[in-house]
Parts: C-alpha cells; structure tokens; sequence
C-alpha cells in the first residue's frame, strides 16, 4: 500500500485518538489499551513499509502519549463495577449492532424454517426434540398441562440447572464464533429451529394459547441472550475474516475483549431468565393479566437496555 493511500485511510481515526489523549481523563484506561494496540498495530505496518517517513515518527509518537496516557488512568475509578454495566456493556452493543442484527435475522429465518417443516412432517419434531421429549409433552397435554414439564422438580434446584444450562449455552455461542462466525451461526440456526418446531408442534396440538405465554414468561429474556450472545460471536468471527488496517492478530485481541464483555453483561439476564423459569413458569395457570405483564417487563427491560439505551448512549457522547 502507497504511503499516500495508508494516510488517507487512517487519518481520521488519527486525529481522534490525537482529540483524546489531548483530553486527559476522558478515555477508560480499557479503551486507551484497546487504542494503544490499533496504532502499535498501525506503526507496525508503518515501521515496515515507510521506515523513514514522516508518518511513522508520528505514529510513533502518538503511540507514546497513548501509553502515557494509560499509566496515568491505570488506577481503577471506584465505581468501574457500575459503569461496565451502565456505559461499558451498551457502547459495544451499539457497536455490534449489525452483528446483533444479522444474528437476529438468522435466529428468525431458522424458526420459520422449524414451523414449517413441523407443519408438513409430522416426524421433524420428533427429529429436532427427541421421542423422549415429545412423548413426554403428549402425555402432559392428555393430563391437561403442556408445560408440566416446569413443575417435575423443585425451584431452586431447576434454577440452578437451567442457570448453568444457559451460560453454557451462550458462552458456546459466543466462542464457536472463533471458527470464522460459521459456528455461532450453527448454534443461532439450531436454537431457532427448536423454538420453531415447538412452537408449531403446540399450534398442531392446540396447545399454543396456552402454551406460548407461559413459555414466553422466561423466553423473552432467553431467547434475546442467546441472539445478542451469537451477536458476539459473530464480532469474534468478523475479526478474522475482516481484520481491516489490523493484522487478524490485533483484530482478534480487541473484538475478544469486547465479546467477553458482552457475554459478561448477559450474566444477569440469563440468571434472572432462569429465576423466572425456575420460580413462576411452573404456574402455568396463574392469571393472563400477570404472564402478561412479566412478558410486558422482560420486553421492556431487554429493549432499552440493548437497544434504547445504547443509542442514547453513544449519541450522547459524540
């Protein structure tokens, strides 16, 4: 790459790392890391292509007020436990936006494919969730309860399974992200296939009105980890394949840090997803004004948290 062109390309990204460090204190000293690799990397490539030029004594020297900088923030803010969760989670979700989309997207196709390949084969659901499985859930619906299967054993016992279940299940997600996305995609595309086809399954047992709303009361909460967790996974992948100005190395570092937080952040949804399995799913014939408003809440808590919240965030500080 020309010297001109490597500029040309960076520049802008220059002059705002050059904005920062000219401000002491504005930057977490995480972010400062994360910088202090970009234009190592950069000065790197610099060092090798135009060894005496201009650009790379800049690069240079910019990279020594970033790690200036860092030291001088290197103690933590008292309150950083607060802050991960109210600035540092939402700005990288805003930031793995398109990945998040693209995970929901998936997610969404791969259910409408489990709905209609139950609809027209009777044995499909018996394939995606076992003989077990549906035998089971037959036998609960002769007795007059679908979702029997919430209420087998006690609450906390069931909490802590799913719990664990469900951290597994995404940290899975996330990290199959690491074999270029297509592995996250593969968990995305068979979770949305199991909701499909169960969802269905109950429709051709009409069984859904009754059904879905109890299983909603935690799969709201659920069902979006997982998506935002493939979402991670697939910022993991995209470094590989899309590593930019970056080497795949540097690239790989940064958006593993940002994944890990993410995945990190989901902690609490999913262990309060499991709480409302594990606690209220099992009454499956509790008033409809009250699954719904546990619905209504869970929507609403997932929707600003991952969606209002980080817009409103990052335009505040730009």
């Amino acid at each position: 790459m020309r010297e001109a062109a490597f500029i040309q390309r960076n520049k802008s990204r220059w002059e705002a790392y050059e904005k920062l460090v000219s401000n002491p204190g504005q930057a977490r000293a995480d972010e400062l890391a994360d910088l202090f690799i970009q234009v190592t990397d950069d000065l790197s490539f610099a060092r090798t292509q135009y060894p005496a030029s201009r650009t790379t004594q800049y690069l240079n020297n910019l990279a020594r007020k970033l790690h200036l900088e860092i030291y001088r923030n290197k103690k933590e803010q008292s309150n950083r436990f607060i802050t991960f969760w109210t600035h540092e989670v939402p700005l990288v979700v805003f930031e793995a936006r398109r990945p998040m989309a693209v995970a929901a997207i998936i997610f969404i196709i791969a259910m409408l494919i489990g709905m209609v390949s139950t609809l027209y084969d009777d044995t499909f659901v018996r394939l995606i969730l076992g003989d077990g499985y549906v035998n089971m859930t037959l036998e609960n619906i002769k007795e007059g309860n679908p979702t029997k299967v919430y209420s087998g054993i006690d609450a906390v016992t069931m909490f802590v399974q799913i719990a664990w279940n469900n951290i597994m299940v995404s940290l899975r997600t996330f990290i199959f992200g690491v074999f270029y996305s297509v592995g996250s995609g593969l968990m995305l595309f068979y979770n949305g296939i199991m909701v499909g086809s169960f969802i269905t399954f109950m429709h051709k047992e009409q069984q859904l009105s009754q059904a879905l709303p109890v299983i909603m009361l935690h799969g709201t909460i659920e069902l979006t980890s997982i998506v935002i967790a493939g979402g991670s996974g697939f910022l993991l992948g995209n470094s590989l394949l899309f590593p930019g100005t970056y080497s795949r190395i540097a690239s790989f570092k940064m958006s593993a840090r940002k994944g890990l937080k993410l995945i990190i952040g989901l902690l609490p949804f999913i262990i309060l997803a499991a709480l409302i399995e594990g606690s209220l799913t099992r009454y499956a014939f509790m008033p409809w004004y009250f699954k719904t408003l546990i619905i209504g809440l869970s929507a609403s808590l997932m929707s600003y948290y991952f969606i209002i919240h980080p817009y409103r965030l990052y335009h505040a500080r730009t």
